[in-house]
């Protein structure tokens, strides 16, 4: 025994070797910055935690009963004829299903709390803050139809205040996805999907696409800015300052494939732009509202679905 722990402090570099090679890891997920975000981190460290019930114990006994029953212990017993325990029967097959049963029940409870169609509660009745995505080649398209502003690779939003994500594409399937805020939402030409999001301290996340769309899909990120209310809106107000206008016309331009798009700015919007582009896919001109039921029922079902596959 003595000479293997030697032999581990001879070769203890080695056992830091798997750190290094995930020294280059983004622990986002791990550090969430809003209450989507925390929800996500506390199932996944509730879950994790009970698999290691089961998980734990059978490594260490493995290692215990390969130590006890190895050939110079002479004070081990042999047992050829040993067939059948029901201590042990009960111990592997009762706790296993417990823990199961105990995933099942966190899993159904924390699905339906974390439906990414289940608008946020409202802090200090403050209205929530909507925003259109359109995920593009190889960009992201932000509208504020409450604002008639829109940006392109910077979404803005005030600390604290609900946004209203409604999500589509104008050409292959993306998936938005700013870890630190929580859930991972599919954009999908002709369909709506939804999110609500919120972040509780000021700061700049990162935020990507998270599902592979072609060449330009690397540069495919942007930055989603928190900030006090005041900064907010010194912000709507530089975006208003922009000559450029997002129309029917500029939007078709905006559409063709294009890399690593810098940030701009649309000082106006004109028509609905979302409605259109969604509307492009289902040859139907009305706009699709963000609280309709019927002709959403497929999407709300794939969004909700995959609510959770962000974690």
């Amino acid at each position: 025994m003595k000479e293997f722990f030697r032999r581990a402090a001879r070769s203890k570099p080695l056992l830091f070797l798997p750190l290094l090679l995930l020294s280059g890891c983004n622990w986002a997920i791990l550090d969430p910055q809003g209450p989507i975000g925390r929800a996500e981190k506390s199932l996944v460290f509730t879950a994790v935690i009970l698999m290691l019930i089961v998980v734990v114990p059978v490594i260490v006994l493995t290692l215990a009963f390969a130590w006890h029953f190895r050939a110079s212990n002479k004070k081990a017993v042999y047992r050829p004829d040993f067939h059948h325990s029901t201590t042990i029967e009960i111990v592997v097959w009762v706790i296993p299903c417990l823990i199961v049963l105990a995933l099942g029940i966190l899993t159904w409870k924390t699905t339906h709390a974390l439906d990414p169609y289940k608008p946020l509660v409202a802090q200090n009745d403050e209205k929530p803050i909507e925003v259109d995505v359109i995920a593009l080649d190889w960009k992201w398209l932000f509208v504020y139809p409450q604002l008639h502003i829109a940006s392109v690779n910077e979404l803005a939003m005030p600390v604290g205040a609900s946004v209203d994500f409604r999500i589509t594409s104008g050409t292959v399937m993306n998936a938005f996805f700013i870890p630190q805020l929580g859930t991972q939402i599919y954009a999908m030409g002709g369909m709506q999907t939804e999110v609500h999001l919120a972040a509780d301290h000021a700061g700049t996340y990162h935020g990507l696409s998270a599902n592979f769309s072609g060449d330009g899909f690397s540069g495919m990120t942007f930055n989603a800015i928190a900030m006090d209310q005041s900064g907010f809106d010194a912000w709507v107000q530089k975006v208003r300052g922009s000559s450029q206008v997002l129309d029917t016309q500029s939007y078709a331009q905006l559409s063709k494939a294009s890399e690593n798009v810098p940030v701009t700015y649309y000082g106006t919007v004109n028509g609905d732009i979302f409605g259109e582009q969604i509307a492009s896919f289902v040859g139907s001109a009305p706009s699709m509202k963000m609280k309709s039921n019927g002709d959403q029922a497929s999407a709300k079902g794939t969004g909700a679905m995959n609510g959770m596959s962000g974690m």
